[in-house]
């Protein structure tokens, strides 16, 4: 590579920025089946998507592309009725034991109890940072707007454009960030009985199968990734990287406070007050300050 032209490079890299923040729509151009795919479905010119479970298997998609920062969305309606051992999972993941990782799952439950969405994420291999929350409305009865917002500084959850969740960047002070490796977008729908509902009490009741979880309007605000030298370009302070202004540095106060009601009103779980499970020596990010 250093014996071409710098002419050549230096288009490479412009073609480079001007395509990787490019929002993907299409599921046929974005996206494709990695297993499951039989009884699976793609609706609504390429919009619209079932996974399925059934006794015999579920079924997954993953982006073709992987991204280092920006907005990912997702428009997902859950599993309605009884759910019970199911677990829808959306989520962006390198790959690897060393693997990056930002987690949404939506733990099923029986008719009329509400789900539990689990988050997490991971850094360098390490995750351990779960936080559980229900839901302020029906999963099953609408399509509802699930977000991952990443940038160099912090990690953000939305659900309908109210934050539940942030995770800042404390790499200086010995907490991993995800910051080195590109992700790509994951989604499943799987049987889980052994622990999803109820710590595995209450297993999946086939009489209800198939069960179905439908996504829509899947889009990528975000940096490409294009190997290690997106590091770099993906942080880059630039127009082209919307993402690093100091607007999105830091929740507004009106964000905050929607976070506050949702975590005061809905949180059912926080690694960070589970003194007993960490012996009281916590995860460094719980004494600082995360919004």
């Amino acid at each position: 590579m250093a014996r071409l032209p710098v002419l050549l490079i230096a288009l490479f890299f412009s073609s480079a920025f001007v395509d990787r923040c490019r929002v993907e729509a299409s599921f046929w151009d974005s996206a494709f089946f990695t297993w499951g795919a039989r009884q699976s479905s793609v609706l609504n010119n390429g919009n619209d998507v079932q996974l399925v479970l059934d006794k015999i298997s579920g079924s997954a998609f993953q982006s073709k592309s992987a991204y280092l920062f920006g907005s990912i969305e997702m428009l997902i309606k859950l599993v309605p009725g009884n759910s019970a051992g199911t677990v829808t999972a959306y989520y962006l993941s390198s790959t690897g034991s060393n693997h990056d990782e930002i987690d949404f799952e939506f733990l099923g439950n029986v008719s009329g109890q509400p789900y539990t969405i689990h988050t997490n994420i991971f850094t360098q291999g390490i995750g351990n940072r779960e936080q559980q929350f229900y839901l302020w409305f029906d999963p099953a009865a609408d399509f509802h707007n699930y977000t991952i917002h990443w940038n160099p500084t912090e990690v953000v959850w939305y659900i309908d454009s109210i934050p539940i969740r942030v995770f800042r960047n404390y790499q200086s002070q010995g907490v991993g960030y995800p910051n080195q490796q590109g992700m790509r977008v994951y989604s499943s729908l799987w049987n889980a009985d052994d622990w999803a509902t109820r710590g595995g009490l209450v297993k999946t009741d086939w009489r209800h199968a198939p069960f179905v979880a439908r996504f829509r309007n899947f889009q990528a605000r975000a940096c490409k990734w294009f190997g290690p030298a997106s590091i770099w370009q993906c942080a880059a302070k630039t127009p082209a990287n919307w993402y690093t202004s100091p607007a999105y540095g830091q929740l507004t106060s009106a964000k905050q406070g929607q976070m506050k009601w949702a975590r005061d009103k809905y949180m059912v779980y926080d690694y960070c007050k589970d003194t007993r499970r960490f012996n009281w020596k916590m995860p460094p990010e719980c004494s600082k300050p995360q919004y």
